[in-house]
């Protein structure tokens, strides 16, 4: 018999956990992903004037870069507390600086203005929502994670994995409307600012339905337990979140890096440096552009349940070397489709791109999250997350932007995105199957060591 505390919850109450772990998730990458299509846009121009176009767009995506460097420090801060006081608390938390950094964005001066101070400003609002990002993933995905059933985690949990294509759709859409409606000149001039200064009103609703849901009674039923041992062991404190991790899991993070680095890699060439490369190289409008990322986007966040529920019944692992292996094989293909020139080649370049991302963006929440102990889980699944987006999210669209700088050419791009394909495929490969894992056994003993990563779900007694 499963225990009350990690007994499915009912279906209204994890449909409104997993709306809520949604919803966060989208106004947050709603606002990193607005900042990804601006500095391909337009922040080269009104931050960057200065420099050859090309060279404005690589210091533009620099601050871009710059966002990411600040996510494992976010990690690190959020993951602590998020393991020590909960989920919720830090989660709300992660929203309001996120949403507050991007409103501030809406209101910067430019270059023209103020000189340098202008994007040093632009880059400090940057690390705020890198931070508040860094903190963010992990706490939505074990929300979701700890409350689910354990049969269909994987189709739950990956639920706030849409966050990322609904983010995409909601940031692109809203510039996408605004360049069809106004001219150039108004774009650059102050129609950019417009998406940044709605991010305060999707905070506002986003922070409403985060703070009507319930901690997760994974965590909470953990603490108890840690409360009562070290209240029986005569109040020896516990080891910090990251100690345990590093000492005990470093091998998980080790393969959660790994496998981010397609995943990531990918993802941003698809949907950032492609509206550079489709505009400088192929001589396609910024609206075209922007239109094929909008419907891939919208394709995006279709496939990822569908994904997560396949990952539920033949595993986290094949899903994920499938999107590993097809993203690499597509690279090429994908560049030959966008130099045609053809909108029709060009969403079909980005769709199966996204589909393919899909397969190792769905499966990998709940597959981060089965292999943490619950009171490091967060340390854990956030480190091994974000510390992976510095050396392969970060610096995607700066390489794709050199190489092509360089060598004038798609293919030394395309190469890049294989060998992180290759990876990728090694390190989910020799990974362990976790998707018969349960949560709430999954735990620490007085030395901090697993006692039943390994145990079934369904081999839980009261």
């Amino acid at each position: 018999m499963a225990s009350a505390a990690t007994a499915p919850p009912p279906p209204a109450s994890l449909r409104r956990i997993v709306a809520a772990s949604l919803i966060g998730t989208t106004i947050e990458w709603y606002d990193f992903f607005l900042y990804g299509s601006a500095a391909a846009l337009v922040f080269n121009k009104l931050f960057f004037p200065n420099t050859d176009p090309l060279v404005g767009t690589l210091l533009s995506f620099l601050t871009y870069a710059v966002g990411f460097a600040a996510r494992p420090l976010g990690a690190l801060v959020f993951g602590h507390y998020g393991d020590r006081f909960g989920r919720k608390k830090l989660l709300v938390l992660s929203l309001l600086m996120m949403g507050a950094a991007t409103f501030a964005i809406g209101l910067l001066p430019t270059y023209a203005t103020v000189g340098v101070a202008a994007p040093v400003l632009l880059t400090l609002l940057r690390l705020i929502q890198g931070f508040a990002l860094g903190g963010e993933w992990g706490g939505a995905v074990l929300l979701v994670s700890e409350h689910g059933d354990a049969k269909r985690r994987g189709f739950w949990a990956s639920w706030p994995q849409t966050g990322a294509p609904a983010g995409q759709l909601l940031a692109t859409g809203v510039l996408s409307l605004l360049t069809a409606l106004i001219s150039d000149s108004a774009f650059t001039s102050w129609g950019w600012r417009i998406p940044f200064l709605l991010s305060g009103v999707l905070v506002m609703v986003g922070l409403w339905i985060r703070l009507s849901v319930d901690e997760s009674p994974v965590f909470k039923e953990a603490l108890a337990r840690a409360e009562a041992r070290k209240a029986t062991e005569g109040g020896a404190s516990e080891k910090t979140p990251l100690v345990a991790v590093l000492r005990h899991h470093w091998r998980d993070v080790l393969v959660a890096i790994g496998a981010r680095m397609a995943e990531n890699i990918s993802y941003y060439v698809i949907t950032a440096f492609i509206l550079v490369y489709a505009v400088t190289s192929t001589g396609v409008s910024k609206q075209t552009a922007l239109n094929a990322v909008l419907i891939a986007s919208a394709v995006h966040f279709a496939v990822i349940p569908a994904w997560g529920a396949l990952s539920d019944r033949i595993g986290r692992r094949p899903v994920y070397l499938i999107g590993a292996a097809g993203v690499g094989l597509w690279m090429f293909p994908f560049f030959s489709l966008i130099d045609t020139g053809g909108f029709g080649n060009l969403i079909l370049a980005v769709t199966v791109g996204l589909v393919l991302h899909g397969a190792m963006y769905a499966p990998q929440a709940a597959f981060f999250s089965e292999m943490f102990a619950t009171r490091m889980r967060y340390s854990g699944a956030s480190i091994g997350a974000q510390f992976a987006s510095v050396a392969a999210g970060a610096p995607a669209p700066l390489i794709a932007t050199a190489l092509l700088v360089d060598y004038d050419s798609s293919t030394p791009i395309a190469l890049y995105v294989i060998a992180a394909a290759v990876v990728t495929l090694i390190a989910v490969g020799v990974a362990k199957e976790t998707r018969h894992r349960d949560l709430a056994q999954i735990e620490e003993d007085g030395a901090g060591e697993k006692s039943a990563a390994a145990r079934p779900a369904d081999a839980r007694t009261a």
